[in-house]
């Protein structure tokens, strides 16, 4: 299971969450967002290593300014949190692996990622609400269990402290770990480092010990 934690946006903070090791680190470049990060100093993202795979996020952007930005902040996947079509989301992948978010509240809203299967490289599943998200809430996670595709998925929304046991416990053929935002900041685009820290160390130790189980079975 993997760890991504998305809305980062101060430098210091970024340097305090990559001491923590999470597999992917979200940079929002959406001008509405309170995370955005569009004056980020690119050089700031350099120092960021190259374990840790750096994600920027776009709201209905231009494909010319996706990869422009993500040419000037070397990243390694951009992340498309609008309605972004299937045939955009084809044409930047081409280019650089691609995230598609995609909003759930019932059984149905699980069917648009049939559309998606063939033209990104994993799904990120968040809350339905009426902006995009970052808004702490978390849907009914019963419903994952009709996705029945086979491209990889992020678990979002609403993800905070007291999950971890919770989120282990999930069980899904195409999971590959969780979006991590609001519900550890004291700010906007702040991450609290002593919320993070025993989160990521309990869920690490937990899913170490369950992949344990599974090989001496």
């Amino acid at each position: 299971m993997k760890i991504k934690i998305c809305g980062m946006r101060e430098p210091d903070n970024i340097r305090q969450v990559t001491d923590l090791h999470p597999d992917y680190m979200g940079v929002i470049f959406w001008s509405g967002s309170p995370r955005n990060a569009c004056q980020l100093d690119p050089a700031v993202l350099a120092t960021v290593p190259q374990t840790i795979r750096r994600v920027g996020v776009f709201v209905n952007e231009t494909e010319e300014q996706v990869i422009r930005t993500a040419l000037r902040y070397r990243l390694d996947l951009v992340q498309l949190h609008g309605h972004e079509s299937p045939e955009t989301c084809r044409r930047i992948n081409r280019i650089i692996p691609v995230i598609k978010a995609l909003s759930v509240a019932t059984q149905a809203d699980l069917e648009q990622t049939q559309c998606y299967q063939d033209c990104c490289s994993i799904l990120l599943v968040d809350t339905k609400t009426p902006t995009y998200g970052g808004s702490g809430q978390q849907f009914d996670w019963s419903l994952l269990e009709h996705y029945t595709g086979h491209l990889p998925f992020l678990l979002s929304g609403g993800i905070g402290p007291q999950d971890a046991e919770r989120l282990l416990s999930l069980s899904h053929h195409a999971l590959l770990g969780f979006d991590l935002n609001s519900r550890f900041e004291s700010a906007p685009g702040h991450k609290e480092y002593d919320l993070l820290k025993p989160f990521i160390e309990q869920f690490k130790k937990q899913n170490h010990e369950a992949n344990s189980k599974q090989l001496t079975r």
